[in-house]
């Protein structure tokens, strides 16, 4: 048990400041990173004895978790826009927003996560489809899916801006 504990220990040591920062790139929020990243480990610690990959794991955690905090914050602001005490937010689909997070928030999670991973957590395809069970091909692919529906996003607001 010792041996697990040293391990787990060190392995927190060498990759929380950096999962958390990636996290924080993706949610803009220290506090929401920091619980992110501390429930991505937690669940690696559960799953300690039969995780072979506990980086791709963390990883793959994370965006998950990411997924879930930005699904939460659009309830929230459907939830308030009902209750009519919206004014400043608006969804989406009513104002393109050319951020980058935002446009790979709209991404479909097989696109999403080979991109958060990739180009946000620095991963090379063949740590990325060997975390997502995936073949290099297919990563390559939907990575460049994921940056085509992208630039495409991006262009349509530059080209018709909202004023």
């Amino acid at each position: 048990m010792r041996r697990r504990e040293r391990e787990a220990a060190e392995l927190f040591a060498a990759l929380y400041p950096r999962l958390a920062g990636w996290v924080r790139r993706l949610v803009d929020d220290d506090g929401t990173a920091h619980e992110v990243a501390s429930e991505a480990f937690t669940r690696l610690w559960a799953r300690w004895s039969s995780v072979d990959e506990p980086r791709g794991f963390l990883y793959v955690t994370a965006a998950n978790l990411v997924r879930d905090h930005w699904r939460a914050l659009d309830r929230e602001r459907t939830a308030l826009r009902r209750a009519g005490t919206e004014t400043a937010l608006r969804e989406p689909e009513q104002l393109p927003d050319p951020t980058v997070r935002l446009l790979v928030q709209s991404l479909p999670e097989r696109l999403r996560v080979p991109i958060l991973l990739h180009y946000y957590a620095d991963m090379p395809v063949r740590e990325v489809a060997a975390f997502t069970g995936r073949k290099e091909g297919t990563v390559k692919a939907d990575l460049h899916a994921a940056r085509e529906l992208l630039r495409a996003h991006l262009r349509r607001s530059v080209d018709h801006p909202v004023r």
